[in-house]
């Protein structure tokens, strides 16, 4: 099943003239600034903020080290595990979904896509894998079908006009992704006045309910429901997690309300995200936000959730380029869908914006019982991984000191979170499936893995 969504004196004279001219290029800096995102490390090089270092990445614990496992990617945007050793990564402007095994590179891909790459953030951005009984191996034979969920923002003839972010389903059958399924057809701003097209957001994710979750920014410039807009547009597919069935239909209970599109929205009211991810304790949906040039987020997010763009990013109210008053009463605006929409403060805020990007829960104790189960964050402009315990209930993060209020004023705040450095831009975070360690993916094309083994 496919689901759409519809396609936002003299010298006094001359003095007032330049200072009308002046307010006006103000005004358009300040607006452009507000819709176009901080970071844009799925367009291309020059966009890529943090620069590898060239020693390599540095883990800033001496009991453990950074592998590379592969080298030579064309930014690459996402990685699945297939199983041990055995990666699907994407490229975004490629259009390719490649295979590499045991650390090499299968030579032709397993699939091809044309994907839009024209502007910033379009191309091939998210996948995920799902392994099932094959629903004809009824007698015991224990064969196994396999999905694979790529989404991607299609092309057209048209190099500036795009036709949408898609999420489409394969089955892998000897080694070609095959029998295309089109389970959602998103919007994909086309370019603004200044020629950026942006926040498409991309990240796919299986969720424990074995369902398919797809976060979406506001594409540039969109103005509803979902950007808590109380103007009479409705949701439109853009500004939430959506979730749908491996079939494409909306999953029951809808946390919002049971009309289309609502009933597949998770959560709305999200800028720009490249990071979601479960707790595998608790099975709650934690992500990653993008805030203009403050106020990037880290969230616990609930059925319902409603992040608060474009009322709020971070703790402050948005009122141009920089963050305007803390928001004492942050539900008193905000679109609520007659309650079922619940706004909830970030568990992290990040004043000046790092681009935080993916999210990942180590799952295992291969590095450490410290470290098993906790969040793993990469970002875009300083080449950092950070580390974040979770408190009892795992509701919140335990922060101590500078961050005990929940914000990170400057970059010496944050040394207490900072788990290693030198990465450059990171894109993607994985565990891996039979050996348990942590595998980064960077925008220069390179896969990593940390594993116990430095100078103790």
């Amino acid at each position: 099943m496919r689901t759409s969504f519809s396609k936002i004196s003299m010298q006094s004279s001359n003095l007032f003239s330049c200072l009308f001219i002046i307010t006006i290029i103000i005004f358009a800096f300040s607006y452009s600034t507000l819709l176009i995102p901080h970071t844009y490390f799925y367009a291309n090089a020059a966009y890529s903020k943090a620069v590898p270092a060239a020693a390599g990445p540095i883990i800033n614990y001496p009991n453990l080290k950074v592998e590379t496992v592969f080298k030579g990617l064309k930014i690459p945007t996402s990685m699945a595990f297939l199983g041990p050793n055995d990666i699907l990564v994407l490229e975004k402007n490629s259009g390719n979904v490649l295979r590499i095994v045991n650390g090499h590179l299968i030579n032709q891909p397993l699939l091809h896509v044309n994907a839009a790459t024209q502007f910033l953030e379009w191309g091939l951005l998210g996948i995920a894998i799902s392994k099932q009984p094959n629903s004809a191996s009824d007698d015991g034979s224990g064969q196994v079908s396999t999905y694979v969920f790529v989404y991607y923002t299609k092309s057209t003839a048209n190099p500036r006009v795009s036709a949408g972010n898609h999420l489409y389903r394969y089955e892998l059958v000897n080694n070609q992704l095959v029998n295309p399924v089109d389970l959602l057809n998103l919007p994909s701003n086309a370019p603004d006045p200044i020629g950026e097209s942006n926040h498409n957001g991309g990240k796919v994710l299986i969720g424990p309910d074995n369902n398919i979750y797809a976060v979406i920014g506001d594409v540039g410039s969109h103005d509803g429901q979902a950007q808590n807009n109380k103007n009479g547009k409705k949701l439109d597919g853009t500004s939430g997690i959506l979730r749908i069935t491996k079939d494409g239909k909306p999953v029951v209970p809808d946390p919002l309300g049971r009309e289309d599109p609502t009933r597949v929205y998770y959560a709305y009211g999200i800028r720009n995200s490249f990071g979601i991810d479960f707790d595998p304790v608790t099975g709650n949906l934690w992500d990653t936000e993008n805030g203009p040039d403050y106020g990037d987020e880290i969230n616990l997010v609930k059925p319902g959730f409603n992040s608060g763009w474009n009322q709020i990013m971070g703790i402050w109210q948005v009122s141009g380029p920089l963050p305007g008053p803390v928001v004492e009463n942050p539900a008193k605006d905000l679109i609520n869908f007659d309650g079922k929409g619940v706004y909830r403060s970030p568990e992290f805020v990040w004043n000046q914006t790092v681009g935080p990007s993916a999210l990942k829960f180590l799952n295992s104790d291969k590095l450490g019982k410290q470290y098993q189960n906790t969040i793993y964050v990469g970002d875009v402009n300083n080449g950092n991984l950070y580390n974040f315990k979770l408190n009892t209930d795992r509701t919140g993060l335990l922060l101590n000191g500078p961050l005990e209020g929940k914000v990170a004023y400057n970059m010496n705040d944050l040394k207490p979170v900072i788990f290693g450095h030198g990465f450059g831009t990171i894109t993607d975070l994985e565990v891996g499936p039979n050996d348990g360690f942590l595998y980064v993916l960077t925008f220069d094309g390179t896969i990593y893995r940390i594993v116990p083994g430095g100078s103790q």
